[in-house]
């Protein structure tokens, strides 16, 4: 009986025990935050720049470019939502909405629906900025951050898109959508001027003549339709992108966002010329250099570059030397391969991974909040 006793408060202790057992403290789960916030954002789009592209780009600049320099690369799915091969106009407000949308849609949705971009939320957030393109800039990839209409043919409809005065700073071709118009006489680069641009255009002087007024908005149209090739002699690029980080800076205590397109390293793709594409991806590095040497220096500063697709399905064949790039393509058009993204300074680690095209802008809309303790 006394053994019996002490079997039954044995079990009774044990099973106390074992239904209050010890838990130590938990640490509280985290959540998941950047290990710095950057003040501004700097996004560079390579038209049609996949990996082969860069690659080809790489080898004829004595194996080298400024991309090296970025360590941090992930990959993004670059679908639309109506199509497994997306345009630029899609591919570009995925990035500038965070939406995927038909392809040939400029900020609006799938159902055509108008959509803040990161640019009007950064305007919004009392930050500069800027828009810079080697296609007019009136063209798919910078139409899509701050206009917002059904088709990117509508030209004409996105120049008067400026006028809502939410790009502080834009260099790029399409003049004749500002003063030669076909639906109206409206001259937009006088109503421009009217609201406080400085404005001006390659037919008044070349961009390398022009002095910015950092009192006011800015403007220059670099020709009357597509700006030249490199090859043409077209040298705009580097020096606008400098022109445009500078600007910015010194315009907003709150940072800036600021969108440079290298457009025609997918014309070259679409053209299936291996040398254009060559030379467009070394001018587009250039460009690339010079925003590193800034977000280097100050520190405050994320870049990220980045591709809408790859055109022509393009490869460097059997053959190919440094010097000379035998390349080959599967398509005059654009392909659904894959896409690098390169991110470099606060919060550059986001990027990391594979993940949709529309990720993209989730990731600088979160640093862009996470600015504000509010």
């Amino acid at each position: 009986m006394k053994y019996s006793s002490l079997s039954f408060l044995s079990i009774l202790f044990f099973t106390f025990i074992s239904c209050n057992k010890y838990i130590p403290p938990q640490p509280p789960k985290l959540k998941t935050t950047t290990k710095s916030k950057p003040k501004n954002i700097i996004l560079m789009i390579g038209d049609g720049m996949g990996v082969s592209q860069i690659t080809a780009g790489m080898y004829r600049n004595g194996n080298k470019l400024n991309l090296e320099r970025i360590k941090t690369i992930g990959l993004h799915k670059n679908s639309s939502s109506d199509n497994l091969v997306t345009d630029s106009a899609a591919g570009a407000t995925a990035f500038a909405t965070g939406v995927k949308t038909y392809n040939g849609a400029i900020g609006v949705t799938a159902d055509s629906i108008p959509i803040e971009t990161i640019l009007e939320k950064a305007k919004k957030n009392n930050m500069a900025t800027g828009l810079v393109a080697t296609s007019t800039i009136v063209h798919a990839t910078p139409a899509s951050f701050f206009a917002h209409v059904k088709s990117r043919k509508m030209y004409e409809d996105i120049a008067e898109s400026f006028l809502k005065g939410d790009v502080d700073f834009f260099v790029g071709g399409g003049l004749k959508y500002f003063t030669n118009r076909e639906k109206d006489d409206r001259n937009i680069m006088e109503e421009l001027k009217e609201k406080g641009y400085q404005m001006s255009s390659y037919f008044e002087k070349d961009f390398s003549d022009v002095k910015v007024d950092s009192t006011k908005k800015f403007g220059y149209l670099t020709s009357s339709s597509d700006p030249l090739t490199v090859e043409q002699g077209r040298k705009y690029l580097t020096p606008a992108t400098q022109k445009a980080i500078d600007f910015l800076n010194n315009r907003s205590d709150d940072g800036f966002f600021l969108m440079v397109e290298g457009s025609q390293i997918d014309w070259g793709g679409h053209s299936n010329k291996t040398d254009y594409i060559i030379s467009e991806m070394i001018d587009f590095d250039k460009a690339i250099g010079a925003a590193l040497d800034f977000i280097e220096n100050d520190k405050e500063t994320l870049l990220i570059v980045t591709a809408d697709h790859e055109t022509g399905g393009f490869a460097i064949n059997q053959g190919s030397t440094m010097d000379t790039i035998k390349g080959a393509f599967t398509s005059d058009y654009h392909t659904a391969a894959l896409i690098p993204v390169f991110a470099k300074g606060p919060g550059a680690e986001l990027f990391n991974g594979i993940y949709e095209n529309t990720a993209i802008y989730d990731k600088m809309n979160k640093l862009m909040n996470a600015k504000s303790p509010n």
